[in-house]
This record gives C-alpha cells, structure tokens and sequence, in this order.
C-alpha cells in the first residue's frame, strides 16, 4: 500500500506559502526521498486571493508531475520517485481565533456559502479537505456544501463542544485535524472536541505522532481507544522541519510548536519501536488516509445503520 501524507505544509526549507509551484514540487521530492508516495499538501489561512495564488501553485505542481516524461526524468536521478501530489488541504481559513494555534487569526472568515466558493471556485477538483471549526455560526450548513462538492470537511481550530462537534459530524464532516492540538482541552464534563473525536467510531482522526504534539501516553490512549481503522499519522510538517526528524520541535522565536517534527514514516517507525503493533500503525500512514479519501458520504451513513 501507498504511504500518504494527508497535512504537510512543507519541508527542507519549502513550503505552500508559494505562488512558486517548483517549491511545492521540492516538498514533493523530499517527501518522495523519505518514503512518503503521495501527500496532500495544506494551505495555509490567507486572504482568499492568496490563498488561490497557493492552490494554483499546487495544481500547476500537479500538472507538471503528470507531464509526459515526467516520471522518466524523476527515475533518471538515481533517488525515489517524488511524492505524488493528490490534491489540497485548506486549513482554514474558517477557524475559531481562540484556537488558531500558530496559525494567523486575523485572516481567519466566518463560514459562509459565499466565502466557500470565492475560496474554491475553479480548483474544486483538487481540493480535497477543508478544515473547519463546527461550533462557529453558519459552520453547519458550510459543511453540508462541501460535502455536496465531494470536499472532505475535516473539524480543527476549533472550540467546540462535544454536541457541537456531533452537530458538525452529522452535517457531513468526517474527521478531525491534528486530534488535541489547537482544540478546546478534554474536561471530565465537557470532552469537547477530542474527547468526541476518540469515542465516535466513524469520525477520522488526524494524529501528530512526534514527541513534541502529544504525549507519548497520550498516543496510546488514543490507539487503546479509537477506532483503528479511523487513526491518520500525519506529519503537519513545514518548512522548518528537517529532512529526517532532529530529535528538536519546530518552534518560533517564542518557542510555540508551529508545525511537526518528523514524516510519518519516521512517526510510524518510532512508534514500531515504542512498541506499537506494526501492522495497525502501518495501516494508519496507507489503508486509513485512502479510505478517508475515497469513501463516499453515503457509504459512510450505511457504516453507520448497519444497512
């Protein structure tokens, strides 16, 4: 099976904040170098303008791989084929500021039909998740546009309540962004968010699996708890991060996380060696990321009646 990076902004030094679609497609050949098959990379919140100008980039990028003699030219340089760019994952920018993590709150929109397709008209083919904070007003019927568009509306930067979270589930999304970070805390009564997005077995999961974003106890009960067909690694990687893991968070100059340490193959090998069951680790950097890719809202609701 294809290993995929379904949230990586970047790496080695490049990352989506580019009109420049050969920085997209460096990330793609070191991610490609790594181990990683294929990757969505993820946009950051802008202004709707820029974050287009971001999005043609990727899709450009995606052109130019699928290019005749594309492949030919990649085999000819002795290194592994570059990751294969599937589409766009825009995080944001309809998230809550008092979870923008180290995202910027300032360019952060309220959720509406029209902010949506001024944001996606023309690149609906490649955009393939969108994150979206469920508790924010107008958030619910968003969702139900974008899974009409066939777009994964995936919750994060979000403070949501557990209902609030179950409301946005039943509008139609099907994940949760990087499970933990830059969400309302788990509380004993109110589980909030995550505490709904690791006891609802439908909902995928996005997991941050560096030493840095969760707790390595914290990762366990997650893998002891949730479902593991609904378990995604991700690397949230930018351009800051290295090309192999330094053993060192990505931080600012304030020391605040902005991004992942590792790719998800040295995730996934590390926690081989902590002690995790391989096959189910493997499973979340191959079979998972597909499924969430590929299954259909209405397979999704037959899952869930049994019918």
């Amino acid at each position: 099976m294809k290993v995929i990076d379904l949230h990586t902004h970047g790496i080695g030094g490049y990352d989506t904040r580019t009109p420049d679609e050969k920085d997209i497609l460096a990330v793609a050949a070191t991610q490609g170098s790594l181990g990683v098959a294929e990757i969505v990379p993820a946009i950051y919140p802008a202004a709707i303008k820029v974050m287009r100008k971001h999005m043609d980039a990727v899709r450009k990028a995606m052109e130019r791989q699928k290019a005749p003699g594309a492949e030919l030219r990649a085999s000819s340089s002795g290194s592994r084929q570059p990751a294969k760019i599937i589409g766009v994952h825009l995080e944001g920018p309809f998230l809550n500021p008092l979870q923008c993590g180290a995202l910027e709150a300032t360019a952060f929109l309220e959720p509406t039909e029209y902010h949506l397709q001024e944001l996606i008209e023309g690149f609906e083919d490649i955009v393939k998740i969108i994150t979206i904070a469920p508790e924010l007003k107008g958030a619910p019927g968003t969702i139900r546009k974008m899974a009409d568009k066939g777009i994964v509306p995936s919750m994060g930067h979000s403070a949501a309540t557990y209902s609030e979270a179950e409301n946005g589930f039943n509008a139609g999304a099907r994940g949760i962004t990087h499970i933990f970070n830059a969400m309302r805390c788990f509380h004993h009564r109110e589980p909030g968010i995550a505490g709904f997005g690791l006891l609802n077995r439908e909902v995928y999961i996005e997991v941050i699996a560096d030493p840095f974003h969760l707790h390595p106890a914290t990762i366990g009960l997650i893998f002891k708890v949730k479902n593991p067909e609904r378990i995604i690694i991700v690397s949230d990687s930018v351009s800051g991060s290295k090309m192999s893991g330094s053993g060192q968070g990505v931080t600012d100059s304030g020391g605040k996380l902005v991004g992942g340490s590792m790719t998800i193959m040295e995730s996934a090998r590390q926690l081989v060696a902590m002690g995790f069951e391989k096959n189910a680790v493997m499973k979340c950097v191959t079979v998972n990321p597909s499924r969430y890719l590929t299954v259909s809202r209405q397979e999704e609701e037959t899952s869930l009646t049994g019918n």
